[in-house]
């Protein structure tokens, strides 16, 4: 039973491990396109833009109301 709860406690740090990873490779991807202002710009635009279209597609699908 001891094996099996350290084999479980893994699994929140394997996830943390991952999702630092993606995040990291992500960034060292759009990193270059900040050099240029006008680039960092449409790059930070699109990002708000992807970030608000799944937050209102999502909204709409699931009936959520905040009103």
């Amino acid at each position: 039973m001891k094996e099996f709860l350290e084999n479980l406690s893994r699994y929140p740090r394997f996830l943390i491990t991952v999702s630092l990873g993606i995040f990291f490779v992500f960034f060292d991807w759009i990193k270059p396109l900040f050099k240029n202002p006008v680039t960092g710009v449409a790059v930070v635009g699109m990002l708000v833009g992807g970030f608000a279209f799944l937050y209102f597609t999502l909204e709409a699908m699931l009936g959520i109301s905040s009103l």
